[in-house]
C-alpha cells in the first residue's frame, strides 16, 4: 500500500513537534520519529487501528494510538492517507 500524508496532518506533526521540542529538542525528535515509524507500519496492517464510529464510513476511516499521539486515516484501494494527528490531551474537535 502507498501511503500519503494530508496538509492537515504535516501540519500537526510540524505543531507538535515545535511545540516539544521548545522544552526538550531531543524528546521532540524521538516523539516524531515513533509516529511515523507507527504510520508506516500501516502500509503491511491497513485495518490496524479501530474504527472511527461517527465516520461516515466507519470501516476506511480509522484512528491508530502511537504513544499519547491519536492517528486518523483514511483507507482505500491501494493507498491510505494520514488525515490528522493529535496528543490525546488536545480534542480533536479543536484542531
Amino acid at each position: 500500500m502507498k501511503l500519503f500524508y494530508s496538509q492537515e496532518s504535516i501540519n500537526d506533526l510540524i505543531r507538535l513537534r515545535e511545540f516539544i521540542e521548545i522544552k526538550n529538542p531531543q524528546a521532540a525528535k524521538r516523539i516524531a520519529q515513533s509516529i511515523k515509524k507507527g504510520i508506516n507500519q500501516l502500509k503491511s496492517f491497513p485495518y490496524l487501528g479501530v474504527k472511527v464510529e461517527k465516520a461516515p464510513d466507519p470501516e476506511i476511516i480509522r484512528d491508530i494510538i502511537i504513544d499519547n499521539y491519536t492517528v486518523r486515516y483514511l483507507i482505500r484501494p491501494k493507498e491510505i492517507t494520514v488525515l490528522r494527528i493529535w496528543h490525546q490531551k488536545e480534542h480533536e474537535n479543536r484542531l
